[in-house]
């Protein structure tokens, strides 16, 4: 693939890498913070996202990974839109303009998949804590709660990460009905799941469910050890969107619409697993 790169901060950079230990090639850097565009050792480096008349600006990329700021990363969506240039988003933060951002794809016939966590081991956690909550939903001992920690550069709180997580636990359960991501200072209602977030540190990301009884604790925990996690799984969603399942083998057709993660792990697992999810 020829990939164009939004954001060239340390995801950016993890994914210049990964993405070229896979064979692929990076086209273009939309950075930013770069003084000026300009070029690199023959790679442009250019502070927006060209208009759809620059046709040749982003290196005849077959698709775009969108990595920058909640606050950005809209606006630049709809750019790779309205350019059919497909966009692999990992930023979280914007998912109040997803409605729009689908009706634009539709309109254009591009395409766009986004993630909350383009981890596979996020995305493995979902499931198995979603069986969990079911598992436990009958036995009103055990209540289920959870947190999230990240680095204290992360911006929005709670991660999109938790809010999924938290979703997936509550569409298992009968006694919880809401998830409260707010510190409380009050005890919690039995209906409601809390789900507090810290920032500290350089710490990646760190994510548990917990059911808790009188008599035990089950805790089920995801920790990231880094962000490589993170890029591969960006990369492998990208490879899949534009049907080219890994290095040396041929493109095929894009994947036109609106997709997530979940479609690209349903294609893997097929559909024995989709009650999972």
């Amino acid at each position: 693939m020829n990939i164009a790169i939004i954001g060239y901060g340390t995801m950016g950079k993890l994914i210049e890498c990964r993405a070229e230990e896979r064979s692929h090639r990076i086209t273009a850097v939309v950075d930013s913070h770069a003084p000026e565009d300009r070029t690199r050792s023959g790679l442009p480096i250019l502070r927006a996202i060209p208009g759809e008349e620059s046709a040749g600006a982003l290196g005849a990329a077959d698709v775009a990974f969108e990595f920058t700021r909640p606050a950005a990363a809209a606006e630049n969506i709809k750019a790779l839109l309205r350019r059919k240039l497909p966009a692999v988003v990992g930023t979280t933060g914007w998912y109040d303009r997803l409605p729009e951002l689908e009706k634009l794809a539709a309109e254009t016939g591009s395409s766009l998949l986004w993630a909350a966590n383009f981890s596979l081991g996020v995305n493995l956690l979902y499931r198995i804590a979603a069986f969990a909550a079911k598992l436990a939903d009958p036995f009103p001992e055990y209540d289920v709660g959870g947190w999230e920690a990240h680095h204290n550069r992360k911006q929005d709180s709670p991660s999109g990460t938790a809010k999924i997580l938290a979703e997936r636990v509550l569409a298992q359960m009968t006694r919880k009905k809401t998830a409260v991501y707010e510190t409380l200072d009050r005890p919690p209602k039995p209906e409601e799941l809390h789900f507090p977030s810290l920032r500290a540190g350089s710490m990646p990301g760190l994510h548990t469910i917990f059911l808790d009884s009188p008599a035990d604790t089950i805790e089920i925990t995801h920790t990231a050890r880094n962000r490589d996690g993170l890029a591969s799984g960006a990369i492998r969603a990208a490879e899949w969107l534009v049907s080219c399942p890994g290095p040396g083998e041929p493109a095929g057709a894009v994947r036109r619409g609106v997709y997530t993660l979940d479609d690209v792990l349903k294609a893997i697992w097929g559909p024995s697993l989709d009650g999972a999810s």
